[in-house]
């Protein structure tokens, strides 16, 4: 008879633990798909109110061939080679992010040409700005990478310029830079 109640209390106890684990992940999963739900239909109304213009870059891609990037370095920030490429990533990744939906073709045309990237130095901030007034009033995208300062740097140095565009626009912003 120890036996009978000893098994009778295993099978409930395996069947009690079985059911709490349906139990415990059924309405997780109900509730991060609800949530997957509700962020998307979040998102596309946001996509209507935030929708901007395309960019001018957009018509020259029509148009012209040659594409590049131009990474534009603060030399006066001393910084390490692992820095400079991490804070350079960020740059190509923020400008990426920046033209993927308001300057598709122009994205297009430059991974067309092999995502030709150059990096060059700058000597300070205040110059680095100077040259992305130029490269606006030709209409180029730029995107400047802000450091959050947790490593070798202080918070919100400006460290990396990234510049997109055809190359002899680029050139014209960017030709007088030596590279890194």
């Amino acid at each position: 008879m120890d036996l009978g109640w000893l098994s009778a209390i295993l099978v409930g106890a395996g069947c009690l633990a079985l059911g709490y684990c349906i139990g415990s992940r059924r309405p997780a999963f109900i509730f991060l798909r609800a949530k997957v739900v509700k962020d998307a239909n979040f998102g596309k109304g946001n996509e209507k109110k935030k929708s901007k213009e395309p960019l001018e870059i957009e018509k020259l891609a029509d148009i012209l061939d040659d594409f590049k990037m131009v990474l534009v370095v603060r030399n006066d920030l001393k910084m390490g080679k692992g820095k400079i490429a991490a804070q350079c990533s960020h740059a190509t990744l923020g400008l990426y992010k920046k033209l993927l939906h308001r300057a598709p073709k122009a994205l297009n045309r430059w991974e067309m040409c092999a995502q030709p990237k150059v990096v060059v130095k700058i000597e300070s901030e205040e110059d680095m700005l100077v040259l992305q007034e130029r490269a606006k009033s030709l209409k180029l995208p730029t995107h400047i990478t802000i450091d959050a300062g947790r490593t070798q740097i202080a918070p919100n140095s400006r460290t990396v310029m990234a510049i997109l565009g055809p190359v002899e626009v680029v050139d014209d912003v960017t030709g007088g830079l030596k590279l890194l």
